[in-house]
């Protein structure tokens, strides 16, 4: 007699935690990974961007350098990080350059060039791209494409521009229907640069298509210096106007970008290219259409190994119906043949369920339920319609 319990093992089919981690170790390393690199290039780059276009930043991309430069020439430099400001301090004795003009809204926009028209100063804008150029500077456009050379020659009269020789303004192309423009540094025979004279006194607007001129580490390069101190130091004073994000002018809910506005058209270009090249291979990847081909197996496979994959396929899908009716219709090919009645007319009820009554003397109905009846509901309905069909041909296989 045993007195101890045996234990038996667990049966348990849940994956034990090492199995969890040794299936998804490789996606989790891979998404440390991907968030080390996130990291360290957001670190990088906001390190090497950290005050941009700032007269007080001595980053390689700030303006420290031409501040100075100007101050030792009698020309004050004064910060504003508000429209307001701005609009308050232009004046026929002020240079206002807007660095970043694509960051103002529509109505901002507005607002600064209806102040600056009539300043009788100079307004210099800094890469203003489509979203910006045509309400701060009327009648110029900025080309979708930007020049490929940073480097470029002046090919104009503008004296500044001829002072200063080469100088890398390569960036954004401008046109302009204004026919008194200086169209300066040409890009494939569109303008850089350009100087559009006011329509009374002797203000001016000067689109520049790129900072480069403007950049500490890009000032002592080419004509940089030179045509940076011309632009600049036309005047007395100068504003240097930075917008921000926090200034109250901005708060315009009815002119703030929408989502569309802020992808670049390339994004919609390269999005578009991708559909197209993902429905191609698809349908390069689709099933073919036409009937079956049939091909020689390369091993033998048993029909019991055969009719057994079948099955678990139907559980799986829970494919009562299907299965129920491969196994009306097997019992019915062969039925048929031995009541008498064409093969070709074996699934027909009107043909074969006379002569099964007649050979069996039973009733129609109950033949009818069994053999052309609704799917089962559950498994063992399943297992019973089974039994009962191979009970039905052995009894006619008997008489």
């Amino acid at each position: 007699m045993t007195t101890g319990a045996t234990t038996l093992p667990s049966t348990s089919a849940s994956p034990t935690a090492r199995q969890v981690w040794t299936r998804a170790r490789g996606v989790v390393l891979a998404l440390v990974l991907l968030l080390i690199g996130a990291v360290a290039i957001a670190v990088v780059r906001s390190d090497v961007r950290h005050g941009a276009l700032d007269p007080r930043s001595v980053d390689p991309y700030g303006s420290r350098a031409v501040a100075e430069l100007l101050a030792e020439r009698g020309v004050t430099t004064r910060v504003v990080g508000a429209l307001d400001e701005a609009r308050a301090a232009v004046g026929p004795d002020t240079t206002l350059l807007v660095a970043v003009p694509d960051l103002l809204t529509h109505r901002q926009q507005t607002q600064l060039h209806s102040t600056t028209a009539r300043s009788g100063g100079r307004t210099v804008l800094v890469a203003a791209g489509s979203w910006s150029v045509e309400r701060l500077a009327p009648g110029v456009t900025a080309d979708p494409a930007t020049s490929l050379d940073t480097t470029l020659s002046p090919d104009c009269t503008l004296p500044a521009a001829q002072r200063a020789g080469s100088a890398d303004t390569g960036g954004i192309r401008y046109t302009t229907v204004h026919l008194d423009a200086d169209s300066c540094y040409p890009s494939e025979r569109l303008a850089t640069l350009l100087r559009i004279p006011a329509a009374s006194g002797d203000g001016d607007t000067v689109v520049l298509g790129a900072p480069d001129i403007l950049y500490n580490d890009r000032l002592d390069e080419q004509g940089n210096a030179s045509l940076a101190l011309q632009l600049l130091g036309s005047r007395p004073h100068l504003v240097w106007y930075l917008p921000s994000l926090s200034d109250t002018s901005a708060t315009d809910t009815g002119d703030q970008k929408g989502f569309f506005d802020l992808l670049p058209s390339g994004w919609l270009w390269g999005t578009l290219q991708l559909f197209f090249a993902a429905a191609l291979a698809a349908l390069w990847r689709a099933r073919r259409l036409g009937p079956l081909v049939p091909e020689r197996l390369p091993v033998a496979i048993r029909a019991s190994e055969a009719v057994e994959g079948r099955a678990r396929l139907y559980r799986k899908a829970n494919a009562r119906d299907r299965a129920s009716a491969a196994l009306r219709s097997a019992t019915r090919t062969r039925l048929a043949p031995l009541v008498g009645v064409p093969v070709a007319q074996a699934h027909a009820p009107e043909a074969l369920l006379p002569a099964l009554s007649a050979h069996l003397h039973g009733d129609g109905q109950t033949l009818h339920s069994l053999l052309f009846g609704p799917p089962p509901g559950d498994d063992a309905a399943l297992i019973a319609l089974t039994d009962q069909l191979d009970a039905l041909e052995r009894e006619v296989r008997r008489s």
